[in-house]
């Protein structure tokens, strides 16, 4: 079966693919078969329903020249009906096809007019994307004809046009030989801009990347399902040979392949049930940029819909049940339930389809006013990419990304236009007021559209003057490698187009911190277990009796409060009632009652001690109360008041509680029952340190120890023994 020819390098040009070498060596086995297989399949040609296809997409995205220098009409009639695009193969064939035919067009051209049959009398305008790409996929095969060619699926207008080129194929051999001498290219390939070369020498080398499904499998089951199917696992790109793969640098959960072994992961289980998915790396990389972003329950807006992959792997990272993933764009009922069938089988449970563009969504939204990061992956040139049909396949990018990819440049006005539109893009995601974050990815290599743009976002003052104002954030993801490293000084993320991976640009915008709020334990945690560096430590919720126990609190206080504030008033209004008729001191005696009251109401922890009073003369025409009766009763108010206070302290702690830091073993002594000789336990104790009560050491309720009550004073004191 064809496969991208122009990534083929034939023996005229065998000094072209020395710089490739040392990146990949693979076993002289696979090489030799590859070599057979892609020989047979340039004598074959190619199904007339991949001719047809492949001249529908030339037509829309062929150059287009001044009026004065047009030598070649392709007319504006539609050409034949399109036959349905039958799987991705077929579809990756057509686009390749076609392709190719765009990158030598004036080439091809050129030969339509040197040999002297254009123009052709018996075919229309219409059907010269069909003579144009056929032409192409002729000289290819060296002039010769098809053969092994199912006719069931023939075409008319296919067949005819192929019927007139092999007519003539002697003068449009000799045709394309004085092309070649007039640019002195051993082949047709040498006539191509060197920048094009370049890009079709790292799309025929660039590996294989692919994220792994948390939702279906963990990263330990598909390292023992692959080393089953014969794959080893290597350190680097560097030393693939045969069925191997390794793991990625910057993101944890993408392994890579060698590109050769495609067809043979396709079929493996892994692959067939979604827990392995090929996707082009900077996406990957955009999506781990997020999650080093987000806090706990945090939703996310993925401004364009762009591939369902991007969207499925951010969901896989982020919490099923309390964060949600909402994706812009999706404006069919048809496209959405095919979204919704294939998220299901991924089992993505938490993603919201909106049918409005980014651009026409109110940041006041109601059901995004959780969203905390915003994904954007603006439409770009994409001259980073060196796959490309790949990237149109899986990103579902527009194919006039090929008109440009085939220039090797893009032209001033067009980029202006896309730089314009990121801005805007940009700004817009900055005017939401609760989003503490956005980044920002392309496949560029124009600073035009990544610096510039970004730099003149942030310098708009989009996001308004009540809310903070954005800077650039550091790069959240690992710098592997020095060029990584020198472009971080500037606070971006980027890739140069290579032979291990395409172009990425990334670039994170946080808001400043506003001094007046105060960051939770949950934010905290959160981001510490994004970056890894919580592994094996189990962030459990408190258990339910405490927050039970938090409510009821919050409940019964205030209604506590006020009951208790009227008896005080009622005792010491009864104070003063019963004193007045006194004739010893009367002043002085309610003035060392008062005293007293007010200095034990004053005492919040410890035991409660009244001050002693002086004895007041009796009134016999007064009833007598009770003094016994009268201390109980105060020594009951004050315990309550600071029962209150102390829950309320707690509770203010528990909320206001720090980071939790867990202390080394620690040998703790106590005291043998059979004597007072002190000994050391064999059992390790874990601590931390309590909010509550200042400067004490409690056992640390991540190991789930029971503290022991406390005791009275008067009791003797014991050593609490946790239960592990």
């Amino acid at each position: 079966m064809p496969i991208l020819r122009n990534s083929l390098v034939s023996s005229n040009s065998s000094g072209s693919v020395t710089s490739v070498v040392p990146i990949m060596t693979f076993s002289n086995e696979t090489v030799s078969s590859q070599k057979s297989s892609t020989s047979l399949a340039e004598k074959n040609g190619y199904q007339d329903s991949i001719y047809l296809n492949a001249a529908n997409i030339f037509q829309g995205i062929h150059n287009e020249k001044p009026q004065d220098k047009i030598l070649v009409k392709y007319g504006n009639g539609p050409l034949p009906p399109l036959p349905d695009f039958k799987n991705e193969h077929f579809q990756r064939l057509s686009y390749e096809l076609a392709f190719s035919a765009l990158k030598y067009q004036d080439v091809l051209e050129n030969i339509l007019i040197d040999s002297g049959i254009y123009p052709i009398q018996s075919i229309s305008d219409e059907l010269t994307s069909l003579v144009v790409v056929m032409l192409y996929d002729l000289q290819d095969r060296k002039f010769e004809a098809r053969y092994n060619i199912d006719d069931d699926g023939s075409i008319a207008e296919v067949q005819e046009v192929e019927r007139y080129l092999c007519s003539f194929k002697t003068k449009l051999a000799a045709a394309l030989a004085r092309c070649r001498i007039k640019h002195d290219a051993l082949s047709i390939e040498h006539i191509l801009p060197e920048t094009i070369r370049r890009q079709e020498q790292r799309a025929s080398v660039l590996p294989l990347y692919a994220w792994a499904n948390p939702l279906k499998a963990s990263l330990e089951d598909i390292h023992s399902s692959l080393q089953k199917e014969g794959f080893t696992k290597v350190e680097s790109i560097s030393n693939f040979s045969g069925y191997s793969y390794c793991l990625d640098m910057h993101c944890e959960d993408v392994l890579i392949f060698p590109s050769f072994l495609k067809e043979q992961l396709l079929s493996l289980e892994l692959f067939t049930n979604q827990k392995l998915l090929f996707q082009d790396k900077s996406r990957s990389l955009a999506v781990h940029s997020v999650k080093a972003l987000l806090n706990m329950d945090d939703d996310i807006l993925v401004a364009h819909m762009g591939s369902w992959l991007t969207v499925a792997h951010m969901s896989a990272l982020t919490n099923q049940q309390t964060s949600k993933v909402f994706v812009c764009g999706v404006k069919s009922t048809a496209k959405e339930a095919e979204l919704k069938g294939l998220f299901a089988q991924m089992e993505c449970k938490n993603i919201e389809l909106i049918r409005e563009d980014f651009a026409n969504i109110e940041p006041t939204d109601n059901k995004l006013q959780k969203v905390k990061v915003i994904l954007l992956l603006p439409r770009c040139s994409g001259l980073g990419v060196s796959n490309p049909i790949e990237f149109i396949l899986n990103e579902h990018e527009d194919a006039e990304l090929l008109r440009d990819l085939s220039q090797g440049s893009v032209a001033e006005d067009k980029l202006n236009m896309l730089a314009q539109q990121q801005f805007e893009e940009l700004t817009h995601a900055m005017q939401f007021a609760k989003v503490q974050a956005v980044v920002y990815c392309t496949c560029s290599v124009y600073p035009e559209e990544n610096e510039v743009v970004v730099n003149k976002a942030l310098t708009s003052g989009a996001e308004g003057t009540k809310a903070q104002p954005y800077k650039l954030c550091p790069p959240v993801l690992p710098l592997c490698c020095k060029s990584e490293i020198n472009t971080s000084a500037a606070n971006f993320f980027k890739q140069e187009p290579s032979d291990i991976s395409n172009g990425c640009f990334i670039a994170v915008l946080t808001r400043e911190r506003d001094p007046s709020e105060s960051v939770s334990v949950k934010d905290v945690l959160a981001r510490a277990a994004a970056k890894g560096l919580l592994e094996g430590i189990d962030l459990a919720k408190p258990p339910k009796k405490e927050e039970k126990k938090k409510k009821k609190q919050k409940v019964t206080q205030p209604k506590t409060v006020s009951k208790e504030a009227v008896i005080q008033s009622k005792i010491q209004e009864f104070l003063n009632r019963e004193l007045k008729s006194t004739t010893v001191s009367p002043e002085s005696s309610v003035s060392n009652i008062t005293t007293a009251v007010s200095q034990t109401v004053s005492q919040t922890n410890g035991s409660i001690v009244l001050k002693k009073t002086a004895k007041p003369h009796s009134n016999q025409s007064l009833p007598v109360m009770s003094k016994s009766s009268l201390t109980s009763s105060i020594q009951k108010a004050f315990e309550r008041q600071r029962n209150i206070r102390k829950s309320k302290q707690e509770e203010r702690v528990m909320i206001l509680k720090p980071v939790e830091i867990v202390l080394p073993p620690v040998m703790m002594p106590y005291f043998n029952p059979q004597g007072n000789k002190s000994e050391i336990s064999s059992n390790h104790y874990y601590y931390r340190w309590v909010g509550a009560k200042r400067g004490m050491i409690s056992p640390s309720t991540s190991k789930k120890l029971i503290k022991s009550k406390e005791l009275s004073s008067a009791s003797p004191a014991k050593h609490s023994h946790p239960l592990l």
